[in-house]
């Protein structure tokens, strides 16, 4: 098991890299995390909904992501609330408090998706959340030591040293364990180091020294590694870094508050004449319009479309519009783009009704039951397939679906006949419920090229941009940088 001083130390990634490292040593091997939160999320062969960073580390494994890798998912839908997710279907929207009191029974749950997967596989790669020093969430624990215990897993706890202090970390962790749990954990992985490990060797020598426990090893910082992000958008994204390349489309995707499935970008961001960035805030008056701007899913439409009226980013929205910029709307985004937005069931928030950005003809009502599903489709001209999925409780209907996007042929593996998205009759506006879509290399091309041609520039070939396979790069760092003997004889249970 993995487990960290706190949250963003690199957890999720430590666990994919163990995932490729065993599978590579012959095992099969599975990932785990009992409970995940995070707006970022996949769905399976079955139509479950779980966290993307279960997904990634089951790509790496080489096998079929499955609800019992995270049986449950929080999906934060406001400040103090979220919507629960358990073995991939929506229970409620919960506060805090009243998920604290749903907990007990979600134990089983956490047993039985433990059971299963160890019976399918050799080695399973647990990952915790946060960290389990947490005093005031012990009598509440499904996701650390709680999970460590009931696994008997030896517990690797790693800490980052790029955010300075990491030897007060580890051994605060240390000291606000129990005993029982002190014994769990093996060894220490020192994450994200910069600069000559040589002038940290002194303190790795008295850490060991003081907590009797072995250092496994200093992993170190890698820029960019391409590897989907379980819930935040780095900051060096907020901004293009430098003056904007006159050479390059710019792209612009608003980040709301409760943005959900932000890796839908990460492969138009990898191509060659693409500046993509997440908008914090409005641009300034006089700054130079986009090419492209996004609006992206949301897991709370109602509150962030109040959000783009009360922030400025609907005047934005209509300056570019104005100005011909090619808008897009994905799952909730989509959904503000119309008229109006219903919720007579309070399914998204209290907000009855509200009227919507009005950039398309569409009325959304939203449905307690949740559509989740992978589809295959086709761009209505049929020239370009994509995979992609649903995850979204609304209905949208109104007279701009009669220019709809794509034609669904496949829905969970099934043969179907149905349409998705509208678009405005010059094109510019559209709108769709897939996630996905430009990971798709030739639609992701023949649209950019589309935005090329408004710039009077010359179409580009579709180039092979999809996320790299980086489970050699993430297995290297296990490799050079981790104690292998010491790792292999914790796993055989030696240690």
């Amino acid at each position: 098991m993995i487990q960290g001083t706190g949250s963003n130390v690199g957890k999720s990634v430590i666990a994919a890299a163990l995932c490729g490292y065993f599978r590579e040593e012959g095992f099969r091997v599975a990932p785990f995390k009992s409970q995940n939160m995070s707006n970022n999320s996949f769905v399976t062969a079955s139509g479950g909904e779980i966290g993307r960073a279960q997904a990634f580390q089951a790509q790496v494994c080489g096998i079929e992501p499955t609800v019992e890798m995270n049986p449950i998912l929080l999906k934060p839908s406001s400040e103090t609330g979220a919507q629960v997710v358990v073995l991939g279907r929506p229970v409620n929207v919960m506060t805090a408090r009243e998920y604290h009191k749903f907990q007990p029974q979600l134990v089983g749950v956490i047993r039985d998706s433990l059971e299963k997967l160890s019976r399918q596989y050799d080695v399973l790669v647990i990952e915790g959340a946060g960290s389990p020093a947490e005093i005031n969430l012990r009598s509440c624990d499904i996701v650390n030591m709680a999970v460590a215990k009931m696994a008997a897993a030896p517990v690797l706890l790693v800490g980052d040293i790029n955010l300075g202090g990491v030897f007060a970390s580890l051994i605060g962790t240390l000291e606000l364990l129990t005993e029982e749990e002190r014994s769990l954990i093996k060894g220490f992985l020192i994450n994200k180091f910069r600069g000559d490990i040589s002038l940290l060797e002194e303190g790795l020598t008295w850490l060991e020294a003081k907590t009797r426990k072995k250092v496994l090893g200093v992993l170190p910082f890698v820029k960019d590694l391409p590897v989907a992000q379980e819930d935040m958008i780095p900051e060096s994204k907020f901004e293009f870094q430098g003056p904007q390349d006159p050479d390059k489309l710019t792209v612009e995707v608003i980040l709301l508050p409760h943005i959900s499935n932000s890796t839908d970008f990460d492969s138009l961001e990898m191509e060659p004449d693409v500046s993509l960035r997440f908008l914090a805030r409005v641009p300034a008056s006089g700054n130079k319009l986009p090419d492209v701007l996004i609006l992206p899913g949301s897991k709370s439409t109602m509150s962030d479309l109040a959000y783009l009226k009360s922030s400025g980013f609907k005047t934005y929205i209509y300056r570019c519009r104005k100005a011909c910029v090619s808008i897009i709307g994905i799952c909730g985004g989509y959904q503000m783009l119309g008229l109006r937005l219903l919720d007579p069931e309070r399914v998204e928030s209290e907000v009855h009704s509200a009227e919507g950005l009005g950039l398309l003809d569409l009325t959304t009502c939203f449905e307690r039951e949740k559509q989740t599903v992978r589809v295959r489709a086709a761009d209505i001209e049929g020239r370009h397939e994509v995979a992609g999925y649903e995850i979204h409780m609304g209905r949208t209907n109104g007279a701009s679906t009669a220019r709809p996007v794509f034609r669904i042929l496949e829905e969970m593996g099934k043969p179907t006949e149905r349409f998705d998205g509208a678009k405005t009759e010059d094109d510019l506006v559209w709108g769709t419920y897939l996630h996905g879509i430009f990971d798709a290399p030739s639609f992701r091309r023949d649209f950019l090229n589309t935005v090329r041609k408004q710039r009077g520039w010359a179409p580009l070939e579709p180039s092979q941009v999809d996320r790299p396979d980086v489970r050699d790069s993430l297995v290297a760092l296990i490799r050079t940088h981790v104690d292998l003997v010491t790792l292999n004889g914790i796993l055989g249970g030696q240690i």
